[in-house]
């Protein structure tokens, strides 16, 4: 209990740290909200400001934001201007969480799955092609292979839509979820591979083979709980990494989800909508690491007497 209180009161500070620094930036970025509007009067201009707040000091803006975010308001939309970041929010989050927790399921599966086949059958045809492919699927990122699945599956094939959400369709979300897992499966594969290869070589493995132990009791219960540490040490930026990734995959297949409002609020300078979604995204970050980094202390009492120390 007390690893995981410590762990859990870490989170307040990096969280404020990542709210202060993304304030920062986006008010430092050339360009205003309604810098774009066309035929704006400059006293329409400054009612606005004036109507958001963005007339006062940076320094109160801050202060005045940082009030708001402490009873959960995220503020209005400052260009989607019938809708609070909150609304935007709620469209959008169900949409990220199920396009992101189903890749990482696929990815996590696929990927111990076929690390483990993988270092069972060391330096055989199977095992080079296998990790032919996962260096492929890692060096090729989301936005190349995203387009090439639609073109083949979608326009090509007439198999799977290219684009649109209908609310949580399964052929809707097969293209984008294969688009968004691949790299993290492959890599995990590949590291899955490498950790159980070197638990198989260790004294204490070659000692339960020699007492007789089944190939299925010796995998399970002496080689994969530690091999299976780095995978876990993976996760966190493993779902960071997909959750980024969703960002230009909910743009290539026009899903309704929060990295497409994060784009578009970037492009129109809007403030309290990008922040909004930079604020979700690192508490989700957080919140995910922070669920890893206790998996890993239940698994291994070694990692919660290193982290106490």
């Amino acid at each position: 209990m007390r690893y995981a209180l410590g762990r859990l009161l870490g989170l307040v500070p990096t969280l404020f740290i990542i709210v202060s620094l993304a304030f920062l930036l986006v008010r430092l970025a050339p360009g205003g909200p309604f810098d774009q509007e066309q035929t704006l009067a400059p006293e329409i201009k400054a009612n606005l400001d004036r109507a958001y707040g963005l007339d006062r000091p940076l320094g109160e803006q801050y202060l005045r934001y940082l009030g708001r975010l402490a009873h959960g308001d995220l503020g209005p939309s400052m260009r989607l201007r019938d809708f609070t970041v909150n609304e935007l929010i709620a469209v959008g989050l169900p949409v990220s969480l199920t396009l992101g927790g189903l890749a990482l399921a696929i990815a996590v599966a696929g990927g111990l799955a076929l690390g483990i086949w993988a270092a069972l059958t060391p330096r055989r045809s199977l095992d080079r092609t296998l990790m032919a492919l996962t260096a492929l699927g890692i060096a090729i990122p989301p936005y190349v292979t995203a387009p090439l699945l639609a073109l083949v599956f979608g326009i090509y094939l007439h198999w799977l839509p290219v684009a649109g959400w209908e609310g949580g369709a399964l052929r809707n979300l097969v293209l984008p979820v294969v688009a968004l897992a691949l790299p993290t499966l492959a890599y995990l594969a590949r590291l899955t591979r490498a950790s159980v290869l070197e638990t198989l070589a260790l004294p204490f493995v070659r000692t339960a083979r020699a007492k007789g132990l089944s190939a299925t009791a010796v995998l399970v219960k002496h080689v994969l709980p530690p091999a299976l540490n780095p995978v876990l040490a993976y996760l966190g930026p493993a779902a960071a990494g997909i959750l980024a990734g969703s960002l230009v995959i909910e743009t290539v297949f026009g899903l309704p989800g929060m990295g497409r409002f994060l784009v578009e609020g970037a492009l129109n300078r809007d403030y309290t909508l990008v922040l909004g979604k930079v604020i979700v995204y690192a508490a989700l970050i957080l919140v995910l690491n922070l669920a890893v980094d206790l998996l890993q202390g239940a698994i291994d009492p070694r990692v919660r007497a290193g982290r106490r120390a």
